[in-house]
């Protein structure tokens, strides 16, 4: 069964928290346990009805201030999909929460109030959204209720919405739903007051958009993780390379470059536990077995001989700044990329994004938390790497602080 994950964004109180409450209870996907404790939960805040938001709204200061902190996850599955939701803070001061809660999504909810239009945090979330290579955008009109379900409300933020989007993401899939949250229409099941309104509910659209494509298929990358050695009789000369495919599809019998020794050989096998398969792609996680004996360990990269990888000790990327200690110029970093570990050095801060207005300051060479910037980092051995936007496995990273061992940033390389 096809696993989708999916994110959202939006201002505060636009219902993000209460959508994902409606999404779960509609679909019969919460336990009764957890319908009694947010049965008590809303009483005890004195609410007229079913607070579907606290289903997500999991700290005490979120469910205070009625505000999403920090990432929340919550899982689901209908006959046709298994889903993986990512609650994310629209706020700006969490930018770095959603940055984390998206990077590994395949479509992201965007949330306009209906009253208030398109607005600047609306341009906010969509940059990001571009920025993280979200191939999916699902754009939600919420509290449609509240402006009588009229269609020329619509249509007007769609407009405007699309006039955006075509600066920001040109080549997404971009689909638009006038739902209310908080009454259910055309979240699980059909509005009855939007009769004008023929493209699907919110979870018809999750449930049929087309996955297959997302991942890089022209590209062969098989980031090793682990080395298979089991060393007992039945498997004595047993040599497996175990990791996630990146990119493309591999068979027995490709022809393959080991980078970074750059050796070339064979594919013999691919396998999983007691099989072996002819075919695998993202992302599947299998063990190779090669022609040859070649010294191969945790951090090297298998690619096919077409299609090649970058390989360079200069790396160019767009970072969000996670940590309350500003970047150090000049400063060394770990970075971690796909299941390689190497030491960086900041090389210089080209500029520091401005995301509500899309402005670049290159006069600044301090970056601070939630900051989105482009830097240059010297790695002390070359990464193999494509770029972010062909390929969200081998085109991020993220660097961490020694000292600490916090991650202070997530990069994507250009």
């Amino acid at each position: 069964m096809e696993l989708l994950r999916f994110t959202t964004a939006g201002s505060v109180d636009d219902g993000k928290s209460t959508l994902i409450g409606r999404l779960l209870y509609d679909s019969k996907s919460i336990f009764e346990d957890q319908l009694d404790a947010v049965k008590k939960a809303s009483v005890q805040k004195g609410s007229e009805y079913l607070n579907l938001a606290l289903f997500t709204d999991g700290l005490r200061a979120e469910r205070e201030q009625g505000i999403t902190i920090d990432v929340a996850y919550r899982y689901f599955a209908t006959p046709l999909r298994k889903f993986i939701i990512a609650d994310t803070p629209g706020h700006i001061q969490y930018t770095r929460n959603m940055v984390t809660g998206a990077s590994t999504a395949n479509a992201a909810i965007i949330l306009i109030d209906a009253r208030n239009g398109v607005i600047e945090q609306t341009h906010r979330h969509a940059f990001l959204a571009s920025l993280l290579g979200i191939p999916h955008i699902i754009v939600c009109i919420n509290k449609m209720d509240l402006v009588d379900f009229r269609q020329d409300v619509f249509e007007t933020i769609k407009n405007d919405f699309s006039s955006f989007a075509i600066q920001v993401f040109p080549d997404r899939d971009i689909r638009f739903i006038p739902i209310s949250a908080l009454l259910g229409d055309n979240v699980v099941a059909v509005s009855s007051n939007m009769d004008w309104y023929h493209e699907g509910t919110l979870l018809h659209v999750l449930e049929t958009i087309p996955i297959n494509q997302d991942h890089d298929m022209g590209s062969q990358r098989f980031p090793v993780q682990y080395v298979i050695r089991p060393e007992t009789n039945k498997h004595h000369d047993y040599r497996g390379y175990a990791g996630r495919v990146a990119g493309g599809m591999f068979h027995p019998g490709d022809k393959v470059i080991v980078f970074p020794s750059d050796l070339r050989t064979e594919i013999v096998s691919i396998d999983i536990f007691r099989q072996s398969l002819d075919l695998a792609y993202p992302p599947m996680s299998v063990t190779m077995t090669l022609s040859d004996d070649i010294d191969i360990s945790r951090g090297d990269l298998i690619t096919g001989s077409d299609h090649l990888p970058k390989t360079s000790n200069e790396i160019i990327a767009m970072i969000c700044w996670m940590n309350p200690q500003p970047i150090q110029l000049n400063g060394k970093y770990a970075v971690k990329h796909a299941t390689k570990d190497v030491r960086c050095m900041v090389r210089s801060i080209d500029y520091v994004l401005n995301i509500n207005t899309l402005k670049e300051d290159r006069q600044t060479n301090r970056i601070g938390m939630n900051d989105i910037a482009r830097v240059r980092l010297q790695t002390v051995k070359p990464l193999f790497y494509d770029p972010y936007t062909q390929n969200r496995i081998t085109g991020s990273l993220i660097l961490i602080d020694e000292s600490t061992n916090e991650t202070v940033a997530a990069g994507m390389i250009l």
